[in-house]
């Protein structure tokens, strides 16, 4: 009679990508700690919305819009053509950005102001760095203390009558696709200016993960937004800025 050697199941291998992945978190951790620099993403991070939806429902093409970046999403187009494409929907003038700017008071994430003044406090210097429009990003920065020069976003121009005319497309915000461009350009171009050893990025999008490196760590933020592919490719992911807060504390 043949006899069944009924074996127990091998949990090795579970076991050992928890620990990498706790490995992971504690490294991230480690380098938060010790940040001398901290790059923001602005829409669904420091604040609650997207700036971009925001002004074009403003505008009254809210659909529109929303059409074209979902064309845009579904055809891999590069972040400058995306961008190109939803302006051009847009044309926002200068006179509706600043009334939409009146009308429309940030909408901060709960937990920011307090982490960013943690962060001041320590002497960290503090970066938004964002896709969206200077203009927008300006009043975000006044409420949390951070001066325009350490704004890096993208500018939109205007004709002499104030009728959109385009954006800046010198600014490294305005595209994407390599090491030098986007967010991982404004992070080497950080580093390389003014020496930051410990340079983090925090964000929701694929933007903000792309930035490390050169940034030495991304944290994941899912306070806004939850996106499966951000969440799952980082070494820590936070939904709440207090977790980030008192970490810094935590000996």
């Amino acid at each position: 009679m043949m006899r069944i050697v009924t074996r127990p199941a091998d949990t090795t291998m579970p076991t050992i990508a928890a620990n990498s992945t706790e490995r992971c978190a504690q490294r991230v951790k480690q380098i938060w700690k010790q940040a001398d620099c901290v790059c923001f993403d602005v829409d669904s991070t420091v604040c609650r919305d997207e700036a971009i939806d925001e002004l074009a429902r403003y505008l009254g093409v809210g659909d529109a819009v929303a059409q074209v970046t979902r064309q845009a999403m579904n055809g891999n187009a590069r972040f400058r053509d995306a961008l190109s494409a939803r302006l051009d929907v847009m044309r926002p003038s200068r006179d509706q950005v600043e009334g939409f700017k009146k009308e429309n008071p940030p909408k901060m994430t709960p937990g920011i102001v307090e982490l960013v003044k943690a962060l001041h406090a320590r002497s960290v210097s503090v970066y938004l760095v964002s896709g969206g429009f200077r203009s927008l990003i300006e009043p975000v920065a006044a409420i949390l203390g951070i001066p325009k020069i350490n704004i890096y976003a993208n500018q939109l121009l205007y004709n002499a009558d104030g009728s959109y005319a385009g954006f800046d497309e010198n600014e490294l915000t305005s595209d994407s696709g390599s090491k030098e461009v986007g967010k991982p350009g404004v992070c080497g171009l950080l580093k390389s200016q003014h020496g930051y050893r410990n340079l983090v990025m925090i964000g929701d999008g694929a933007t903000d993960l792309e930035a490390a490196p050169p940034a030495n760590a991304f944290i994941g933020f899912g306070g806004n937004q939850v996106r499966e592919s951000v969440r799952s490719q980082a070494d820590w992911f936070v939904n709440d800025f207090d977790v980030l807060r008192k970490e810094l504390d935590a000996q």
